[in-house]
């Protein structure tokens, strides 16, 4: 059995808090729960964008060179957007498998908005 220290610093250099940062402020009581809400917020937001830069990736070495003949996702602001448009590439353009990698990654885009 792993000693507890040495599981708690793996997770953090290895596992799910490895792209995270520990942060310690001195805050009045009454806004504990704001800051920890926040922070909430935060890691929920900071975890879907990486998956959908996950998806996006993925999408883009499965099916690149065929969605992407006349679309240019360097001119296009930010990842939210380029994942929209490379979805929509597939769903138009794909086959079975990049439809429906084209609506997951449009369902995590629509997730992001909300």
């Amino acid at each position: 059995m792993i000693p507890a220290n040495k599981r708690v610093r793996k997770y953090r250099s290895q596992g799910g808090a490895a792209d995270l940062v520990r942060v310690e402020v001195l805050i009045p009581p009454a806004a504990r729960n704001e800051v920890l809400a926040l922070a909430s917020r935060m890691r929920a937001e900071h975890r879907l964008t990486k998956e959908l830069q996950s998806l996006l990736d993925n999408a883009l070495r499965l099916y690149g060179p065929r969605i992407l003949d006349n679309i240019d996702l360097d001119r296009l602001p930010d990842l939210r957007s380029r994942a929209a448009v490379a979805a929509r590439a597939m769903i138009e353009r794909g086959d079975a498998r990049a439809f429906a990698m084209g609506r997951k990654m449009l369902d995590r885009v629509n997730a992001t908005e909300n």
